[in-house]
C-alpha cells in the first residue's frame, strides 16, 4: 500500500541508546583522486571458526582501505538530513568519477609497443601497419571531442575507448619507464576474465615484462631488468591483494613463484618485497578458507529442520528474536554487522566471473566452477535467510497478539536499518513480511499500525526502477563522504539490485566492437560500478558485537515455504476452500516427509 503522508528521509529513534562516535579514515574509490584500488586486507580472521560458537566475535579483517583504529561507543545522530517529500530528490551528492575521466598515462607508448609487436609480421601487414601509422597521431574531430587511434588503442578526449585485447595486454607490462595508471590497472585485471583466463593473463604479462628487456647481453639483460623489477613487484603486488582469490588456481601460485625465483637472480630488494606479498596472499587465502568453511558450519546448523509444528506451538517456550533482545536499534547494528562481515569476503572479481562462466573463451571450466562466485552467493543466501526468519518469528506464536507485536517489532528493526544506512537487510525484512503466509494475516494485521510500514514499502517500492531506493542511496553515499563518524559512513546497498544493475550493463553492451576491439568504455563503466561496491565493503562496523544475539540470527533454524504455509494456516485457519485444500496437502506432505526422515 502506498504512504498517506510524504516522507522527508527520515525517522526518529525507536529507542534511547548509548552514544558511539568513531572516527577513523574515510576509504577511498580507486577512481577518486586518480588512483586504482589500494592494497587491501593484509590480515583477516586471525583464528579458525569453530561452527558452535559465533564467527562474528572475531576481530574484523584489516585493510589499507580500513582504520587501525575504532573507538568502542555508538551514536544515533546518522539520520539523513532531508525536508522534502518522498517524491523529490533531496539529494545533490556527486557520483563517483567514472574511470574514464582518467587518461591511461602515455598512449604513445603503446603505440610503441604494439607497431613493434606487429614489426615481424607479414609484408602485406607491414603496410597495413604502416598506412595505420601515417594517421596513428592525428587526431580528428569527433562529436564534442577529440578521436585518436595509436596503433591498436583508440582515444576519445584522451580517455583509452576500444583496443585490441593484445594491445591492451601490452598496455599492462610495466617498461623502465613506464607504469600503467592505477585504474586501467584494476579495470582490465577487473574485466580481462570476460576474454581470457587470469592465468593467461598472468602468464603473457609476465612473460612480455622479461622478453622486452633481452637484449641479447646478459649481463645488460640482467642491469635492465634489475630496473624494471621493482615495477613488476608492484603489478603483483596490486594484483594479489586487490583480487587475491585469482591466485587460488595452483597455476597462478606456479607463475608467480617463478617470477620470484626469476627476480631474485636480479634484485634482492624486490625479491624480499615478493617474497612478503606472498606471504600476505597466503594468509589472505588461508583466511578466506576458514570464513568459507565457518559459513558452512553455520549454514549446517540452521540447516537443522525444527521440531514439528504442533510440538513448538503447544510448548509455547520456544525463544524468538523478542527474547533473545527487545531493542530493534540493537538488532539492527547486529545485521549491520553481519552484513559488513560477509561483504568484506566478496571478491570484485566475482560480479564478473559471473557472466564470464559463460564466455565460449573459457577453457578452464574447472577453475570457474570451482568458488567462483561463493562468496557473492553466501551472501545472498543470507539475504533469503533473513526473509524467512523474519516470516517464521511471525508465523510461530499462537497468540494474535503476540505475532502483532513481532511484526511491530521488526517494522521498528527496518526502520532502524534504513537509518543506519543499512538497505540489505531492510529489504530482506519487508521481503519477509511480504510473503504470503504472513500477508495472508488478515487478523494479525489488523491490530498492527502500518503507517511505518507503509513508509518503507515505498521507500523501497521498484516501481520507475526503484528510484526511491536509489534516491536515498545517493543521501547515503553522500553523507559517507562527508561522515564525521565511522557510523555515517555505512553504505550497505540492496545487493540484488546492484548484481542487476552489473547484469544489465553487461548485457546490454557489447564487449567488443565490429573490427574486433575490446570495448573499453563498457569496461570502464563495470570498473566504476564494482569500485564504488570495494568503498562500501571496507567499512568497519563501529557498533559493539552482541555474541548471543549474532549466534540466534545465523543459527536458529527457520522454516521453508511449505512450512510456513502450514503455519500460517494453523495460526489463522483457511479462509476458503482451495486454502483448505491447500493446508490438507501440506500436512500430509510434511507428515510424510517427518516420518520418511
Amino acid at each position: 500500500m502506498p504512504p498517506t503522508t510524504p516522507y522527508a528521509g527520515k525517522f526518529g529513534s525507536c529507542v534511547a541508546y548509548g552514544n558511539n562516535n568513531n572516527n577513523h579514515p574515510q576509504p577511498h574509490s580507486p577512481y577518486r583522486n586518480g588512483t586504482g584500488p589500494n592494497p587491501s586486507k593484509e590480515n583477516v580472521y586471525n583464528g579458525a571458526y569453530v561452527s558452535a560458537e559465533n564467527p562474528y566475535d572475531i576481530p574484523q579483517p584489516q585493510s589499507s582501505y580500513r582504520s587501525s583504529s575504532v573507538s568502542s561507543t555508538t551514536t544515533k545522530e546518522h539520520r539523513y538530513n532531508s525536508s522534502c517529500a518522498i517524491s523529490e530528490n533531496p539529494y545533490t551528492s556527486p557520483q563517483p568519477r567514472s574511470p574514464r575521466q582518467h587518461s591511461t598515462s602515455c598512449p604513445g607508448r603503446a603505440y610503441r609497443h604494439t607497431t613493434a609487436t606487429t614489426s615481424s609480421s607479414s609484408e602485406g601487414s607491414s603496410e597495413q601497419s604502416s598506412r595505420s601509422n601515417s594517421v596513428a597521431a592525428k587526431g580528428r574531430r569527433f562529436g564534442h571531442g577529440v578521436t585518436a587511434s595509436y596503433g591498436e588503442m583508440c582515444y576519445h578526449d584522451n580517455s583509452l575507448v576500444s583496443a585490441s585485447l593484445e594491445a591492451l595486454i601490452q598496455h599492462l607490462v610495466p617498461t623502465v619507464d613506464y607504469y600503467p595508471d592505477r585504474s586501467y590497472v584494476f579495470t582490465f585485471l577487473l574485466s580481462s576474465r570476460l576474454f581470457l583466463h587470469p592465468y593467461e593473463l598472468m602468464t603473457k604479462v609476465c612473460h612480455l615484462c622479461v622478453e622486452q628487456q633481452r637484449s641479447g647481453d646478459a649481463l645488460l639483460d640482467k642491469i635492465r631488468f634489475r630496473e624494471v623489477a621493482p615495477k613488476l613487484v608492484q603489478l603483483l603486488t596490486e594484483w594479489t591483494e586487490t583480487f587475491p582469490y585469482d591466485f587460488r588456481d595452483d597455476r597462478m601460485m606456479r607463475c608467480l613463484k617463478d617470477m620470484t625465483q626469476h627476480v631474485a637472480r636480479g634484485d634482492e630488494y624486490s625479491w624480499r618485497a615478493m617474497q612478503q606479498m606472498t606471504q600476505r596472499l597466503i594468509k589472505r587465502l588461508s583466511a578466506l578458507g576458514q570464513y568459507e568453511e565457518a559459513v558452512a558450519a553455520l549454514s549446517a546448523v540452521a540447516l537443522e529442520r525444527p521440531a514439528s509444528l504442533k510440538t513448538k506451538q503447544a510448548s509455547g517456550q520456544r525463544s524468538d528474536v523478542m527474547s533473545v533482545c527487545d531493542d530493534p536499534f540493537i538488532i539492527a547494528q547486529q545485521l549491520t554487522h553481519i552484513e559488513l562481515d560477509r561483504l568484506s569476503f566478496i571478491g570484485p572479481e566475482e560480479f564478473i566471473q559471473t557472466f564470464a562462466m559463460k564466455d565460449p573463451l573459457d577453457n578452464h571450466k574447472g577453475f570457474f566452477r570451482k568458488r567462483k562466485t561463493s562468496n557473492l552467493e553466501a551472501y545472498i543466501n543470507w539475504f533469503n535467510r533473513l526473509s524467512y526468519l523474519v516470516a517464521t518469528e511471525i508465523c510461530m506464536p499462537v497468540k494474535k497478539k503476540h505475532r502483532a507485536r513481532i511484526i511491530e517489532f521488526f517494522i521498528d528493526v527496518a526502520q532502524e536499518c534504513f537509518n543506519i544506512g543499512n538497505f540489505n537487510s531492510l529489504m530482506a525484512i519487508i521481503t519477509g513480511m511480504n510473503m504470503s503466509p504472513v500477508a495472508r494475516l488478515r487478523k494479525t494485521w489488523g491490530k498492527v499500525n502500518t503507517d511505518k510500514f507503509e513508509i518503507l514499502e515505498h521507500q523501497m517500492d521498484p516501481s520507475s526502477n526503484f528510484s526511491n531506493y536509489r534516491t536515498a542511496l545517493r543521501g547515503a553515499t553522500q553523507r559517507s563522504e562527508t561522515a564525521h563518524s565511522s557510523q555515517e559512513k555505512i553504505v550497505i546497498p540492496f545487493f540484488s539490485l546492484l548484481i542487476k544493475d552489473i547484469y544489465f550493463l553487461n548485457e546490454g553492451c557489447a564487449s567488443r566492437l565490429t573490427n574486433g576491439h575490446i570495448n573499453f568504455e563498457k569496461l570502464w563503466e563495470l570498473a566504476k560500478q564494482v569500485s564504488e561496491f570495494l568503498v562500501w565493503r571496507q567499512v568497519i562496523c563501529p557498533f559493539d558485537r552482541d555474541r548471543r544475539i549474532l549466534q540466534y540470527l545465523v543459527t536458529t533454524p527457520v522454516y521453508t515455504e511449505d512450512e510456513l504455509h502450514l503455519a500460517s494456516y494453523e495460526t489463522e485457519g483457511p479462509e476458503n476452500n482451495m486454502e483448505k485444500d491447500s493446508r490438507r496437502s501440506l500436512r500430509s506432505s510434511l507428515s510424510h516427509r517427518e516420518n520418511r526422515s
